[in-house]
């Protein structure tokens, strides 16, 4: 490789974009990701000695070590291109030293987008590694390294063994775990509505009108109260009061952040955090596009920034005066600004050529691909784009001495919604058009309608929710939002229930033991100021080593309280009973946790030594064999249903069973989601079918 520049990445994919541009006397190689950490055996890190860390090569990385140590020696020059950011930076370094490069050359580039344009701005812009990124990012670690390895222990003897604390797991799983608590303490109330539906002018389409009070709004408890204020309200004449009318703005939302991406990748295509961040990663760092070649769609996915260039502004405004016509354009190009505590190294994620569409590049790309970058694609582009006006009308409708109130709105224009709306975790109640209005007109009573209702517990965090929670908490960064759920669902702190997060036995008795003797480490306004903290090391205003003096001083004296305290004492995780009945003993089976999983487990152990699976019963009857259909899952964790009787029985759907039954053959009736949902019958050859409700059928 004489006379020749090498260029080193961390993945293959991207290796192979790069190369694309850079063209003959380059070579770009792949360092797989990290090639140095921390052993996995031990601490590593001696805290003695002003925290110094010790560095191992990973494990199975031998060969290519060897391998990148001979391409630079045989190299002219040597270009460190790993992600822009911290963890980035510290791969830099870490390649640096074992490839015998001066970290203060000016040997490292970036690229926020692995595009043409992208890879040739990176290579005009070499620059030293910046090393108070890398001691950002070597703070972190060796944080997370010291209160895994001193606490993790702590934990094994007073809980169960094998545990793992993490510092930033900690506090997300007390969030669960603090929500679940706020659930089971909330009291529900009765309370009651009076809806009326009305029409005016003659017109024979009604339009809802909800009970206001008099003078002021008057709370419904019960329903003799409801029933007293229907008997004043029998036969009264409905008589338009004040109208008022105006115009809304509505302004798009601006492109995505990691934060941001991952939140509406849950709402709108149901995407888990992992999932999402897998396919953006694809994107970024290139896939083979008909007619471009290797091409990295969007820029850097791992970001809390809001910037976006002036040429990436300037094609989406090409694009949308194009496509859509002047008037979707704004008066001037939108600029969003960033929240303080981020890092503003690199943009908004956002397509890398705006021109390029979602249906131009479908069949290159795989199915999560397509539909992720759809999203970021689309609420790019809107977030460019015109403000929509909305005609609104609010109307005070009289009814004797009671005030009703009724309100619509509909599109004056329709500017950016044209495209694309955010998803809302909450659905917003229906706003539809009101006919006309004219004060003291009289209107036609169709119905008038008490309905009781109950106030609702706050709803368990789902992704997207617990995601937003952290970020307004300022509780980790862009990169650690998807590892963290995945870890404290891996390590049994947490499950999923249905799209919530709930928290286990495991993870309420480790919560609570940790607020009781590590309240800092779940404090959530704790954590976010060792962030800031953090964050001051990357821009040099802090050093490192003092940061972890503070934090371990307080840590190990409350340690050595914790254990004093808690000497000789052991908290016992409780089991959670079922309603299965053990056939040997008739004791109530309860739910284990072992290597393979969950499973039924007689409580009367050792003397009945019973065990079972746990199956999850759908309601559903198997067509073939009246059998039950139970939920299962494949070997790729994907949810399917069968039947109880397999392998003698081979039903199997991947279509989720309802409780209806067939009207036609009595046969259980299956549900199919996605854009063609149905409702169908299960039976091969009855052919029954129905359209899927709608939501608001579902709630009535």
């Amino acid at each position: 490789m004489a006379n020749s520049n090498l260029v080193i990445v961390e993945s293959p994919a991207k290796a192979k974009t790069i190369k694309k541009y850079l063209g003959s006397g380059f070579e770009v190689v792949a360092s797989m990701g990290h090639i140095r950490d921390l052993p996995k055996s031990k601490m590593g890190v001696d805290i003695e000695h002003h925290f110094e860390p010790k560095y191992v090569d990973i494990k199975g990385k031998e060969d290519l070590i060897k391998s990148l140590k001979k391409a630079a020696q045989a190299s002219d020059a040597v270009y460190l291109a790993t992600d822009p950011d911290r963890e980035g930076e510290a791969i830099s370094w870490h390649l640096a030293h074992l490839l015998n490069l001066n970290p203060a050359d000016t040997n490292r580039i970036t690229f926020n987008e692995i595009t043409k344009t992208g890879v040739k701005a990176g290579m005009a812009a070499p620059r030293a590694i910046d090393i108070d990124l890398v001691n950002a990012q070597q703070a972190r670690r060796i944080l997370d390294r010291v209160v895994g390895y001193k606490l993790s222990p702590f934990l094994w003897r007073k809980v169960r063994r094998g545990l793992s604390a993490g510092r930033v797991q900690s506090v997300a799983v007390r969030l669960i775990v603090d929500r679940e608590d706020e659930i089971r303490a909330f009291k529900t109330e009765e309370y009651w509505t009076i809806d009326a539906k009305l029409s005016a002018n003659g017109q024979r389409k009604m339009f809802p009108a909800k009970f206001y009070g008099k003078n002021k709004k008057i709370e419904i408890k019960n329903k003799e109260q409801a029933d007293s204020i229907l008997n004043e309200l029998k036969g009264c004449r409905f008589v338009v009061g004040a109208v008022k009318t105006g115009v809304r703005k509505k302004s798009p939302a601006p492109p995505f952040t990691t934060s941001t991406m991952q939140q509406e990748a849950s709402r709108k295509l149901g995407f888990q955090a992992r999932r999402t961040m897998k396919a953006a990663q694809e994107l970024y760092e290139g896939v083979e596009v008909e007619g471009y070649g290797a091409v990295g769609l969007i820029t850097y996915m791992r970001t809390d920034s809001l910037r976006v260039s002036k040429e990436a502004q300037d094609d989406a405004a090409q694009y949308i005066e194009q496509r859509y016509g002047k008037k979707y354009l704004p008066d001037s190009p939108r600029v969003y600004k960033t929240k303080n505590n981020a890092q503003d190294a690199h943009e908004a994620i956002r397509p890398s050529m705006p021109s390029l569409t979602p249906e131009q590049v479908k069949s290159s790309l795989t199915g999560d691909q397509y539909k992720l970058y759809k999203l970021i694609w689309e609420r790019f582009i809107a977030s460019q784009m015109a403000t929509a006006l909305l005609d609104t009308v609010a109307a005070d409708i009289l009814a004797n001495d009671y005030v009703f109130k009724a309100s619509g709105f509909s599109v004056k224009f329709d500017g950016f919604t044209v495209l694309y709306e955010e998803g809302r975790d909450e659905e917003d109640e229906d706003n539809t058009a009101l006919p006309p209005l004219k004060q003291g007109e009289e209107l036609k009573e169709r119905a008038l309608e008490p309905n009781q209702h109950f106030t609702q517990p706050p709803a368990r965090y789902t992704e997207a929710s617990l995601i937003k929670a952290l970020e307004e908490n300022g509780i980790g960064r862009p990169s650690t939002y998807s590892p963290t759920i995945t870890t404290i669902l891996q390590r049994g702190y947490v499950e999923r229930e249905a799209k919530s997060l709930k928290p286990t036995a495991l993870g309420e008795v480790t919560t609570n033991l940790m607020k009781d003797h590590f309240k800092k480490i779940v404090d959530a306004e704790f954590t976010a100021s060792m962030e800031k903290n953090l964050d001051l090391v990357e821009t040099g205003e802090r050093e490192w080593v003092s940061i972890l003096d503070e934090f371990y001083g307080d840590f190990a004296d409350t340690l050595a309280t914790a254990e004093k305290e808690m000497e000789g004492t052991r908290v016992k995780v409780p089991d959670e009973e079922t309603d299965v009945v053990c056939e040997l003993c008739g004791r109530k089976m309860v739910i284990k946790t072992g290597r393979f999983g969950k499973f039924l487990a007689c409580p009367g152990f050792p003397e009945c030594k019973n065990t079972k699976k746990i199956v999850q019963e759908t309601g559903g009857v198997c067509p073939l064999c009246n059998g039950r259909i139970l939920s299962k899952k494949s070997k790729k964790g994907k949810v399917y249903f069968g039947c109880e009787h397999n392998p003698k029985c081979a039903f199997m759907t991947w279509d989720e069973p309802t409780k209806e039954f067939c009207p036609q053959c009595g046969s259980t009736l299956l549900k199919k989601g996605g854009k063609n949902g149905r409702i169908y019958c299960s039976k091969e050859g009855c052919g029954f079918e129905k359209p899927l409700p709608s939501k608001k059928d579902e709630q009535e």
